[in-house]
Protein backbone atom coordinates (compact mmCIF):
# COMPACT_ATOMS: atom_id res chain seq x y z
CA UNK A 1 0.00 0.00 0.00
CA UNK A 2 0.92 3.36 -0.74
CA UNK A 3 -0.19 7.32 -0.48
CA UNK A 4 -0.99 8.93 -3.59
CA UNK A 5 -1.39 12.67 -4.05
CA UNK A 6 -2.81 14.42 -7.40
CA UNK A 7 -5.17 16.87 -8.69
CA UNK A 8 -8.34 15.11 -10.08
CA UNK A 9 -10.42 17.25 -11.84
CA UNK A 10 -9.16 20.25 -10.16
CA UNK A 11 -9.83 18.99 -6.67
CA UNK A 12 -6.23 18.31 -4.42
CA UNK A 13 -6.87 13.90 -3.46
CA UNK A 14 -4.49 12.10 -1.39
CA UNK A 15 -5.43 8.22 -0.63
CA UNK A 16 -3.88 4.92 0.02
CA UNK A 17 -3.85 2.49 -2.86
CA UNK A 18 -2.07 -0.93 -3.74
CA UNK A 19 0.52 -0.55 -5.64
CA UNK A 20 -0.53 -2.01 -8.74
CA UNK A 21 -4.09 -0.07 -8.69
CA UNK A 22 -4.34 1.47 -11.87
CA UNK A 23 -5.43 4.94 -12.33
CA UNK A 24 -9.03 3.67 -14.24
CA UNK A 25 -9.46 1.40 -10.85
CA UNK A 26 -8.49 4.53 -8.87
CA UNK A 27 -11.10 7.11 -10.34
CA UNK A 28 -13.66 4.65 -11.03
CA UNK A 29 -13.42 3.11 -7.31
CA UNK A 30 -12.39 5.13 -5.08
CA UNK A 31 -13.18 8.82 -6.74
CA UNK A 32 -16.28 7.53 -7.88
CA UNK A 33 -15.75 9.09 -11.42
CA UNK A 34 -17.35 6.43 -13.63
CA UNK A 35 -17.75 8.28 -16.85
CA UNK A 36 -14.03 6.79 -17.38
CA UNK A 37 -15.24 3.49 -19.43
CA UNK A 38 -13.34 0.03 -18.65
CA UNK A 39 -13.22 -2.02 -21.79
CA UNK A 40 -10.41 -4.00 -23.35
CA UNK A 41 -8.02 -3.09 -20.08
CA UNK A 42 -5.70 -3.94 -22.56
CA UNK A 43 -4.89 0.12 -24.07
CA UNK A 44 -6.59 -0.51 -27.13
CA UNK A 45 -9.79 0.97 -27.25
CA UNK A 46 -9.51 4.31 -25.92
CA UNK A 47 -12.58 3.81 -23.62
CA UNK A 48 -10.67 4.81 -20.70
CA UNK A 49 -8.79 8.07 -21.97
CA UNK A 50 -8.24 10.52 -19.18
CA UNK A 51 -5.91 13.80 -19.86
CA UNK A 52 -2.99 13.83 -17.31
CA UNK A 53 -1.63 17.01 -17.33
CA UNK A 54 -3.68 17.66 -20.62
CA UNK A 55 -2.01 14.84 -22.37
CA UNK A 56 -4.97 11.53 -23.65
CA UNK A 57 -3.62 8.45 -21.75
CA UNK A 58 -5.37 5.07 -21.47
CA UNK A 59 -6.32 5.23 -17.57
CA UNK A 60 -6.89 1.32 -17.94
CA UNK A 61 -2.55 0.39 -18.37
CA UNK A 62 -1.42 3.38 -16.36
CA UNK A 63 -0.59 2.87 -12.82
CA UNK A 64 -2.28 5.44 -10.32
CA UNK A 65 0.93 5.79 -8.75
CA UNK A 66 2.64 7.07 -11.88
CA UNK A 67 1.33 9.67 -11.90
CA UNK A 68 1.78 11.12 -8.46
CA UNK A 69 1.81 15.05 -8.19
CA UNK A 70 0.58 15.37 -11.66
CA UNK A 71 -3.16 16.67 -13.01
CA UNK A 72 -5.93 14.46 -14.19
CA UNK A 73 -9.26 14.89 -15.82
CA UNK A 74 -12.09 12.84 -16.46
CA UNK A 75 -15.03 13.27 -18.59
CA UNK A 76 -16.46 14.74 -15.79
CA UNK A 77 -14.54 17.85 -15.87
CA UNK A 78 -15.44 19.00 -18.84
CA UNK A 79 -19.46 19.87 -18.09
CA UNK A 80 -18.84 23.68 -18.23
CA UNK A 81 -16.51 23.52 -20.86
CA UNK A 82 -17.67 25.63 -23.67
CA UNK A 83 -15.30 23.96 -26.30
CA UNK A 84 -16.55 20.50 -24.82
CA UNK A 85 -20.46 21.67 -25.45
CA UNK A 86 -19.63 22.21 -28.76
CA UNK A 87 -18.10 18.94 -29.43
CA UNK A 88 -21.07 17.11 -27.47
CA UNK A 89 -23.68 18.95 -29.54
CA UNK A 90 -21.93 18.15 -33.09
CA UNK A 91 -21.63 14.12 -31.67
CA UNK A 92 -25.24 14.64 -30.96
CA UNK A 93 -26.38 16.60 -34.55
CA UNK A 94 -23.78 14.27 -36.45
CA UNK A 95 -25.30 10.76 -34.95
CA UNK A 96 -21.63 10.68 -33.40
CA UNK A 97 -23.04 8.13 -30.80
CA UNK A 98 -25.03 5.44 -30.13
CA UNK A 99 -24.45 2.85 -26.88
CA UNK A 100 -22.31 5.47 -25.37
CA UNK A 101 -19.63 3.24 -24.06
CA UNK A 102 -16.81 4.65 -26.03
CA UNK A 103 -18.19 8.20 -26.11
CA UNK A 104 -16.31 10.13 -23.22
CA UNK A 105 -12.41 9.03 -24.55
CA UNK A 106 -14.05 9.69 -28.06
CA UNK A 107 -15.06 13.15 -27.27
CA UNK A 108 -11.51 13.69 -24.93
CA UNK A 109 -9.80 12.16 -27.99
CA UNK A 110 -11.81 14.96 -30.49
CA UNK A 111 -11.24 17.42 -28.22
CA UNK A 112 -7.21 16.79 -27.97
CA UNK A 113 -6.79 16.69 -31.67
CA UNK A 114 -9.03 19.49 -32.39
CA UNK A 115 -6.86 21.78 -29.29
CA UNK A 116 -3.66 20.17 -31.54
CA UNK A 117 -5.13 21.03 -34.85
CA UNK A 118 -4.76 17.27 -35.91
CA UNK A 119 -8.32 17.09 -37.79
CA UNK A 120 -7.38 18.69 -41.06
CA UNK A 121 -8.75 16.24 -43.27
CA UNK A 122 -11.22 13.01 -43.82
CA UNK A 123 -7.85 10.75 -43.33
CA UNK A 124 -6.19 13.28 -40.48
CA UNK A 125 -9.51 12.51 -38.29
CA UNK A 126 -9.69 9.07 -39.05
CA UNK A 127 -5.76 8.05 -38.16
CA UNK A 128 -6.22 10.34 -35.39
CA UNK A 129 -8.77 8.18 -34.25
CA UNK A 130 -7.31 4.93 -34.68
CA UNK A 131 -7.14 4.38 -30.98
CA UNK A 132 -10.40 4.92 -30.23
CA UNK A 133 -12.11 1.49 -31.24
CA UNK A 134 -16.56 2.29 -31.64
CA UNK A 135 -18.66 -1.08 -32.23
CA UNK A 136 -21.77 1.12 -32.97
CA UNK A 137 -21.66 3.68 -35.22
CA UNK A 138 -18.78 2.86 -38.39
CA UNK A 139 -17.35 5.90 -37.54
CA UNK A 140 -18.90 8.20 -40.52
CA UNK A 141 -20.72 10.43 -37.68
CA UNK A 142 -17.93 10.35 -35.15
CA UNK A 143 -15.85 11.26 -38.56
CA UNK A 144 -18.82 14.12 -39.70
CA UNK A 145 -18.67 15.34 -35.66
CA UNK A 146 -15.31 15.66 -35.72
CA UNK A 147 -15.30 17.84 -38.45
CA UNK A 148 -18.29 19.86 -37.68
CA UNK A 149 -16.80 20.68 -33.98
CA UNK A 150 -13.75 21.97 -35.77
CA UNK A 151 -15.48 24.17 -38.01
CA UNK A 152 -17.38 25.83 -35.38
CA UNK A 153 -15.07 26.50 -33.26
CA UNK A 154 -12.58 27.62 -35.32
CA UNK A 155 -15.13 30.10 -35.95
CA UNK A 156 -15.91 31.39 -32.39
CA UNK A 157 -14.17 32.99 -29.96
CA UNK A 158 -14.75 29.97 -27.73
Amino acid sequence: MSTISLTVNGIAVVDVIDDRTTLADFLRDHLNLTGTHLACEHGVCGACTVLVDEVPIRACITLALSVEGKSARTIEDFEDDPKMEVIRECFSEAHGLQCGFCTSGMVLTVRDMIQRGRCVNEQEIRRELAGNLCRCTGYSGIVKATELARDRLKNSAV
